[in-house]
């Protein structure tokens, strides 16, 4: 693997079966969970994956939690609502593990480990002469005691410390789905998640990956402000609605969309308010052309323009917003399932292929997709007892 990111064939490790979670920053109460057959390098198999319920109680211990980081700000000690959201998002996602494991017939022996990502509740991105910082929540010592299955998490602390940006971490893992579809560098891979993130392969040696701005989170803030739902489902609201050019033009204007890669965001660095003197309707045009006019800004300044988007992520059913993107960024947009990738467990796919990465040594970011000052392999492992006492 060269430091710039792209693959350079080494040594393979034997396949194992790798579990992945990811709940994202959008907060739609839905655990992701998948399977993957992975050396770290490649796919061997794709296993059951499926959407998992949050109890409702707990979505909104989580909605109080990303209240109460907002005011925290990493300045003094953890809210107290930390713990008992850890706790009981750590449970229920082993719930979920063991729910999966057993629809696809195996056993949690059969398991090499579980990549547990968390729950992002703060993320502040480097400045000069200033490390980031950023937060997940989930106890990944007691997820491997609860299933006795080895547990990979905490994969974005170790890319800041040497001054990255900790995300996004799915660049490696988009590189290697397109490393089975499309080498020419015309096609890159865009995640619409609570934000929005690119994935760009040159199909060589270039590897580049950042976030291009806001998505789903402030158009599902903007629906519940409004009692509206959790979502704009089908972007049905902003279908109905109209932009105000004008207004777009100057969020546009905002220094993150002419910053240089790599760059990240927190789900609330481009809040629903910014439309808030918009009727819902409009609101939800606006940041909805916010997002489509952001994806654009990014395919041009990468250093060569991809002709075709593969939409993973929540926002891919967003109809008003893929053909948003089509015509704002001037691409044509496929969402996964036309290529045959399962859109919905692409984020949690990834995190069982990072996990499978972790244990054989590679390294999950690079200098062009998180900024780190060289190749790190992120994550920390821990052990279950049992694997513990055979290796001693």
């Amino acid at each position: 693997m060269s430091d710039n990111g792209a693959f350079n064939a080494g040594p393979l490790h034997e396949p194992i079966w790798a579990v992945g979670l990811m709940t994202g920053t959008v907060l739609d109460g839905q655990i992701d969970v998948a399977l993957v057959k992975t050396d770290g390098q490649s796919i061997a198999e794709f296993g059951e994956y499926a959407l998992r319920p949050y109890q409702p109680e707990t979505v909104e211990l989580l909605r109080e939690a990303l209240q109460e980081a907002l005011v925290w700000q990493f300045k003094g000690p953890l809210p107290a609502i930390f713990t008992e959201v850890e706790k009981r998002l750590t449970e229920e996602q082993s719930d979920a593990v063991s729910w999966l494991v057993n629809k696809a017939g195996l056993s949690h022996s059969d398991i090499g480990a579980i990549g547990f990502h968390g729950q992002t509740v703060l993320h502040r991105a480097p400045v000069e002469g200033v490390l980031g910082a950023t937060c997940q929540l989930g106890d990944g010592a007691l997820m491997a005691k609860r299933l006795g299955i080895s547990v990979v998490n905490d994969f974005r602390s170790a890319d800041m410390r040497h001054g990255g940006q900790g995300a996004p971490l799915c660049g490696i893992y988009h590189q290697a789905l397109l490393r089975g579809l499309d080498a020419s560098g015309k096609t890159a891979v865009l995640n619409l998640g609570g934000i929005g993130n690119i994935s760009y392969w040159d199909g060589d040696e270039l590897l580049i990956a950042f976030d291009t701005g806001p998505a789903n989170a402030p158009i599902n803030d903007l629906v519940r402000e409004y009692g509206l739902g959790d979502m704009d489902k089908d972007g049905a609201l902003a279908a109905a609605g109209h932009v105000n050019e004008v207004k777009l033009q100057t969020l546009l204007q905002h220094p993150y969309f002419e910053a240089p890669y790599p760059k990240s965001l927190d789900r609330f660095d481009f809040p629903w308010t910014l439309a808030n003197e918009e009727s819902p309707e409009d609101g939800a045009a606006l940041l909805t052309a916010l997002c489509a006019a952001a994806v654009g800004k990014a395919l041009d300044s990468l250093p060569g323009r991809p002709e075709r988007l593969i939409v993973c992520g929540g926002g891919r059913r967003n109809a008003s917003l893929l053909e948003a993107i089509r015509l704002r960024a001037d691409v044509v947009v496929e969402p996964a399932e036309h290529v045959g990738w399962r859109g919905d467990a692409i984020e949690a796919e990834c995190f069982a292929f990072l996990a499978a990465r972790k244990l054989a040594g590679l390294p999950i970011s690079f200098p062009t997709t998180s900024g780190v000052s060289r190749a790190m392999v992120g994550g920390v492992v821990h052990m279950n007892r049992i694997k513990l006492n055979r290796l001693t």
